[in-house]
């Protein structure tokens, strides 16, 4: 456990994405264009589209893109007229909003940096903090919902993407309840060893409490939620919730 897991994270995401990972493909140019007039959706969550009135008026607003990397979110948000900076943590997250940037032709704040850390960004920064599922990835979240408070303008929103935990229960194939909550590789050798033999990168689950009474504790008010299927897989078939986002605002 010598290296930061953040850092190993960063790599196994990077090899996702040149494997062809789904949440590294960047949008075509025909939905960019689609967008520019208004027929667009973007997720938190694996299936769900977010609903239009979770967002504030995207022309002119200033949006953070946390953890949000890949060429998906950011460049819809672009073309609905938004100023937009992404913060991700894979190089290769990052490179595919550069070349949609580019294709495109838009401007867009690249952020390299690690969401474990103080965010590199001035108090009261951005009107909308747009935060897929990632927060899996580390282990302290209430870090993050202090900093996403600090960096959001008062009335800011912030929307997140959050795992329940229950996909770390089951084995591969979710068929047999296999570990216990929480999942926790850097407190559980066993965890850490398979998680590095599985090419997992070393992944948390995480509490409503850490979730939701973390977005609370920092200050946040939430005003909807929703819950989210993996997608596909035995779960996704029993229609199991593994999944839920959250619309909180700063007060």
């Amino acid at each position: 456990m010598d290296k930061k897991y953040t850092e190993i994270n960063s790599k196994v995401i990077d090899r996702w994405v040149e494997d062809g990972w789904e949440w590294g493909q960047p949008i075509s140019h025909e939905v960019f264009e689609r967008a520019k007039e208004n027929e667009w959706f973007v997720l938190l969550t694996p299936t769900k589209p977010v609903p239009k009135e979770w967002f504030c008026t995207m022309n002119g607003a200033n949006i953070l893109g946390l953890a949000s990397g890949g060429g998906q979110q950011m460049p819809i948000f672009a073309a609905l007229g938004a100023h937009c900076t992404v913060l991700d943590y894979s190089e290769k997250q990052l490179l595919r909003e550069k070349q949609v940037a580019e294709r495109e032709n838009y401007e867009i704040n690249i952020v390299r940096a690690d969401m474990t850390n103080p965010f590199p960004f001035e108090d009261e920064s951005f009107d909308l903090i747009f935060h897929p599922v990632s927060n899996c990835y580390i282990e302290d979240v209430y870090h993050v919902w202090k900093e996403c408070y600090r960096v959001l303008k008062k009335g800011g929103i912030l929307l997140a993407g959050l795992d329940n935990g229950i996909n770390f229960i089951f084995n591969e194939d979710e068929t047999m309840v296999t570990n216990k909550l929480p999942f926790n590789p850097l407190k559980d050798e066993q965890q850490y060893e398979m998680s590095i033999k599985n090419d997992w990168g070393i992944q948390f689950s995480h509490t409503i409490e850490e979730q939701i009474g973390g977005q609370i504790k920092a200050g946040f008010v939430l005003t909807d939620i929703y819950e989210d299927t993996n997608g596909s897989g035995r779960l996704h078939d029993y229609n199991i919730p593994t999944f839920y986002a959250t619309r909180a605002v700063k007060n």
